[in-house]
């Protein structure tokens, strides 16, 4: 049972990084891009309905309860955010710093680009302790954020593509 979706984790969270160095090859600025449009989502879906196809038809033999899809999509979910994370907590770390720098650029020129609309919601002293908070921001926060992201990203689609490929049995009903 954790086998298929450890491999599928490891395949999601390799082109996750993948996606991340291409993107930061052609000068964009990767880190600030996925934070504010997760498009690598995407490739984690993808893996995920893979995984639960292959689940079903290699070793399901063409069935799968919902717990078991949920349960794939899961660990893939958890094993390709955790991954990507560390990959690019590493890349930033040990090969370019300076992307990390960039990044937290991109953010604070943006929270200062929506400081009428963040005072308006959540008040001046909000503001200035989230501006704070950005300013000591570490590279180190990038693994769990990814994960904490990934997570609430999945909870409606892990349910759906549960739901969708769910296939039991009744003919045990039929006597």
């Amino acid at each position: 049972m954790l086998k298929i979706p450890l491999l599928f984790g490891l395949a999601a969270g390799l082109a996750v990084f993948l996606y991340f160095l291409g993107m930061y090859a052609l000068g964009i600025s990767a880190l600030f891009v996925n934070e504010k449009y997760p498009f690598d989502f995407g490739i984690h879906l993808i893996l995920m309905v893979a995984a639960v196809w292959y689940y079903r038809r290699k070793v399901g033999n063409g069935l799968l309860h919902m717990w078991e899809g949920l349960t794939i999509c899961y660990i893939v979910n958890t094993v390709g955010a955790l991954l990507a994370g560390w990959l690019i907590y590493g890349f930033v770390t040990l090969i370019d710093p300076a992307e990390f720098t960039r990044y937290l650029g991109d953010l604070r020129h943006f929270q200062i680009s929506d400081k009428a609309n963040y005072v308006k919601t959540f008040g001046e002293e909000a503001y200035k302790a989230q501006l704070a908070k950005t300013a000591a921001t570490t590279p180190d926060v990038l693994p769990l954020s990814m994960l904490g992201k990934k997570t609430l990203l999945g909870i409606l689609p892990i349910l759906i593509i549960s739901l969708l490929f769910r296939k039991q049995d009744y003919s045990i009903m039929n006597p």
